[in-house]
Order: C-alpha cells, then structure tokens, then sequence
C-alpha cells in the first residue's frame, strides 16, 4: 500500500497535514466535499488570512485543551509556521505580532498550500463526502465516501466542525465518524460569534462601537474579561471582545446559567481619574441641558440607552438634576448591564467550540480506538481567540499528524 493516506477534507489542517505526510513519501490522496479547496481558509482574516500569532500560547485555548496545547506548541509553534511556509515560498509579514501574507491576499495562502501539493504528488478527489472508515482485518482501512470506496493504511480527519455551514459547507459529520470509531465528542457551541440580547433598552442604530471594557457574569462571579472595540446593536453585542468570550458564555448558557455582561465605556480611567472628571462635570454651574453635558461625555446612541433606563429626559436642565442624580447617570458609563439571552447560530460562528476528547488522542493526534485514524483542526475539542491562534491550531495539528500518519 506504500503508506498510502487519505485525507478527509481539504482545509487548512487538511492541506498542511497532506503536505507533511508526502514529505515523508507517504501517498497521499485528499478527499474534499466542495469543488475546491481551502474555502474557509480563503475568508479567513476578512480576506487577508491571518495565518498566527507571535505571542501565541498554550493560554490562549480553551481551558480542557491547556495542558495539551503546551506541547503541542512546543513541538510545532509558530516558529515552525514560520518556516513551514517560508519552505512554500510565501512571504509573511508581522503586523503587532499577527502575521500575514505580505500580498494581504488569502489566496495567496491557499495557492502556495495547493502548489505544493501539486508537487510532491498529492492527490485531490473533489465533491465526494467521506461517511465511514471501516477498520479492515490487515490493520488497513477502507474509507466510503456517498460515491466511491478507497483503501488506505492512515486516515487523517479534517473535515472541521459546525462554524460556517452556508459558506463552507460544513455540517459536522466527522464527529459521527470519529463516534463510530470509538471516540467521544465533547458538546459543541458556536464560539467567536455574537451574542444575544432581548434588551429593549439597546440602542435602535445597527452598528454602534466604542472601546470599552467588557465583563461577562454568572451573578456576581466574574467568568471572562475583555477589553477592545464592542459593537452594539438593537438584537445584542458583538466585536472582537465578545467573541473572544463567546465560546465561554455559550457553554454556560447551554447549562441554563443566566448570563449578564457589564460594560465599562471608560475603561482607561482609574477609580481616581474617573472621579475627578465627574467632581469636574458636576461643578458646571451654567444653565446648560443635561443631554447637552453628556454630548460631549459619550456616543449619542449610548448616552440615550443610559437616559431611557434612567427614565430622564434629555432636555431636564442640570440645575434640576440634582448632583446626587447626576452622579449616579455618569457613573452607569461604568457598569452597564446587559442580560445574555443566547449566541447568534453556527451560520455567523468563526469556530466551533467543544469536538472529538483529546483524551481519546494521542501525542500525535492518533486515535486511541483506532490505531491509524488521526484527528486534526477544528473537529477536536481545541478552539482559540481571535487573531490566528485557530489557524495555529490548524497548522500545528495538521503538521504533526500528517508526519505521523506518513511514517507509518
């Protein structure tokens, strides 16, 4: 059979792991569902492909995954991205520590991936769906797709989880497959997606953004904090520092836990500093209106969701506010709170959160049950924040597996 490996799907980790595996003279056969390959790679970083992260670590995965990553990283980290794709000819440029193309074209990525597929002999089998790999008596298998049956000594499973489905196709049956196999899923919730409110209070302008500082709470205990540009809209929240949480609040949520996020809209202030501007505000003796203080304080759209939970009009004048009143209406810029009512669905999710149990895998991402399955990408129970660290994840499991299965 000559170490001959299947790959099943052909995303990021899917063509990194093809490539590893025919570096090591394996032959290599990627079986893709869609027409092409790379489709999610090729959006990834709003077009740009932000292929990983100078500063990436073991912290910066979800909690079950830390004490894996750790090695996972040290064996094939971003130094190795690096030189990976430096070996495919593709340049890279470092922007604050995230990498990209120099080209800033996704594309770019995806071709260098297929060149050099293309020259090591990689096979592609295009618009067939893998449904089962069925274990053979000759420590062989034999994968079934919905149009074809192909023989194999390694399978390496790359067909990613749920994020994406009207985009990329992805429908999460590699978790049924690898089930079949003997291995176990952890649940799966939509992560790096917005989130939901029924807050009626929000403001009625699609797209509002400001820098803030975001913590999300079950009660009073603290369970993610975030800080960066959030965007609110009439249905919920979104920006970068909430999908960064997303993963987490989607979990509790999904265990009935209510969730309630406080926004903080001056999070570069001390307690100290803060105060100091509010003395200041309040000592304003002129016969000004009090939206016309807050013009100047905050986003218009922000300063009225404030007023309609304060039940204040705008026009009241500042003499008639009363000092304690207005102290309370500007320190709300601190700590307003947002009842979480759900996740937007996997249609607007970057990752899934949960996957296949890295305790069924093994150093290499082998299965446990069945010795010459590998796991890699988005299918195991692995998901990071924003900023390339998935894409990491897709290269490092993809590169480790793919040596592994061609060394068989």
């Amino acid at each position: 059979m000559n170490n001959h490996v299947i790959v099943a799907g052909g995303g990021a980790s899917g063509l990194c792991a093809a490539i590893a595996a025919a570096r090591k003279g394996a032959t290599v056969n990627v079986i893709e569902k869609n027409d092409t390959c790379g489709k999610k790679l090729s959006m990834t970083g709003n077009g740009r492909c932000n292929l990983a992260n100078l500063n990436v670590s073991s912290d910066d995965y979800n909690e079950r995954s830390r004490n894996r990553m750790k090695n996972w990283l040290e064996e094939f980290g971003v130094d190795r991205v690096a030189e990976f794709f430096a070996s495919l000819g593709l340049v890279i440029v470092s922007e604050d520590g995230y990498l990209y193309p120099i080209s800033g074209q996704a594309g770019s990525v995806v071709s260098v991936l297929m060149n050099e597929c293309q020259r090591l002999g990689v096979e592609f089998t295009y618009n067939e769906q893998v449904k089962r790999i069925i274990k053979n008596d000759d420590r062989a298998y034999t994968v079934k797709t919905d149009k074809n049956e192909y023989n194999c000594k390694a399978v390496i499973l790359a067909t990613g989880g749920l994020a994406g489905p009207k985009t990329t196709g992805s429908t999460g049956d590699g978790y049924y497959i690898c089930e079949q196999l003997g291995m176990s899923k952890k649940d799966t919730f939509p992560a790096l997606v917005p989130l939901l409110s029924e807050d009626e209070t929000l403001p009625s302008e699609s797209g509002v953004r400001s820098i803030a500082r975001i913590t999300f709470m079950i009660g009073e205990g603290e369970i993610a904090t975030e800080y960066g540009e959030v965007q609110i809209t009439r249905n919920g929240i979104s920006g970068i520092p909430v999908m960064q949480a997303s993963g987490v609040v989607a979990e509790h949520l999904a265990k009935g836990r209510p969730i309630t996020c406080s926004i903080d809209f001056f999070p570069g202030y001390s307690e100290n500093e803060f105060e100091e501007l509010v003395n200041r505000l309040m000592n304003l003796s002129d016969d000004r209106k009090l939206g016309e203080l807050l013009d100047g304080f905050c986003n218009s759209h922000i300063n009225e969701m404030v007023l309609k939970r304060m039940k204040i009009s705008r026009g009241m004048k500042l003499k008639n506010v009363g000092s304690s009143m207005l102290s309370c209406i500007l320190y709300k810029y601190r700590d307003i709170r947002v009842e979480i009512s759900g996740t937007a669905d996997y249609k607007k999710a970057q990752v899934t959160r949960g996957g296949i149990s890295l305790g069924d895998l093994t150093d290499k991402l082998e299965a446990k049950s069945a010795e010459g399955v590998f796991v890699v990408g988005e299918l195991c129970d692995v998901d990071g924040r924003c900023g390339g660290y998935n894409l990491q994840w897709a290269w490092t499991s993809g590169y480790i597996a793919g040596e592994a299965a061609g060394s068989l």
